[in-house]
C-alpha cells in the first residue's frame, strides 16, 4: 500500500492523466469518424441532386 501522502497524490496525478489521455484519443477519434461521416453525405447529397437534375431534365424533355 501506499505509506505518504506524496505517494498517493503521485498516484492521483497518473490516474488523473491516463484519464485525460483516454478522453483526449476518444475525442479525436470520434472527430474523425464525424469527418468521415461528413464527407460520405456530402458524397450522397451530391449524388442526389445530380440524380434530381437528369430526372427533371428528362421530364422537360417529354413534355
Amino acid at each position: 500500500m501506499v505509506d505518504t501522502p506524496a505517494a498517493r497524490i503521485e498516484q492521483a496525478l497518473a490516474r488523473i492523466e491516463a484519464a485525460a489521455h483516454a478522453r483526449a484519443y476518444a475525442t479525436e477519434r470520434l472527430a474523425r469518424r464525424h469527418s468521415v461521416l461528413r464527407q460520405r453525405i456530402e458524397e450522397a447529397v451530391t449524388s442526389l441532386d445530380a440524380l434530381i437534375a437528369r430526372e427533371t431534365a428528362a421530364r422537360a424533355e417529354q413534355d
